[in-house]
């Protein structure tokens, strides 16, 4: 069962989803030393990255000087560990994708099945989109270099079957409901959100999706 699996798994880190998406590739401490970050070290990565995710969602050209500069490190830091500003986006995505995926373990010990389904498709919005200038970046991205990408999506699929199996297996949405169509779907929603008012359409399609899985469900009424 999905709930006692979810009681046993560790935290999903930003680390692991980022090594995904071929991130930790370029983290200079482990590339070098073979080792893990230090404490201090990790710490700075983490804050530029949640730097980056807020810096990006008002501007993705914030230079990555002024990104530095918020995250109270200086520019040397930041290459250290994002040579390039594609290396952070990739970080920044690695991040959304890591605390979509621990939602999927959480959302099931929470909510009941069809509830935890629901919260996870709008948590997705709001994850896996990386907020409004990003996604034409990454969707560029994407096309360029579709390999990068593919264990992301990956893990999305297993975040997705993780939350809808056992709302199928809870007859509150259809039997026929597909982890992949359902990630391809939301994925969908998420790109078309390129303004506020786009990101709070999608909540609301996504509102529609989730009614339309329950659909001929055996328990909806």
């Amino acid at each position: 069962m999905a709930r006692s699996s979810a009681a046993t798994k560790p935290e999903v880190s930003a680390e692991t989803a980022v090594a995904k998406t071929k991130t930790a590739a370029n983290d200079a401490d482990s590339a070098v030393c073979g080792k893990p970050l230090r404490a201090d070290a990790a710490r700075n990565r983490q804050k530029l990255i949640d730097v980056a995710t807020t810096a990006f969602t008002d501007d993705v050209d914030t230079p990555l000087d002024e990104i530095a500069k918020r995250a109270g490190v200086g520019i040397g830091t930041l290459y250290r560990h994002f040579p390039t500003r594609c290396d952070l986006v990739l970080a920044v995505y690695g991040d959304q994708v890591a605390g979509l995926e621990q939602r999927s373990y959480d959302l099931p010990q929470e909510l009941e099945p069809g509830e935890a389904l629901h919260e996870w498709m709008r948590g997705f919005v709001e994850y896996y989109a990386v907020k409004m200038g990003l996604i034409n970046l990454l969707r560029s991205m994407t096309q360029g270099d579709p390999e990068t990408f593919e264990s992301a999506r990956r893990v999305m699929r297993e975040s997705a079957a993780r939350v809808l199996q056992p709302a199928i297996d809870a007859g509150v949405v259809r039997a026929d409901a597909n982890p992949a169509e359902l990630v391809r779907g939301l994925g969908g929603v998420c790109l078309a959100s390129g303004t506020p008012e786009g990101q709070e359409t999608s909540l609301a399609v996504v509102d529609l999706i989730y009614d339309g899985l329950r659909f001929g469900a055996p328990g909806h009424p």
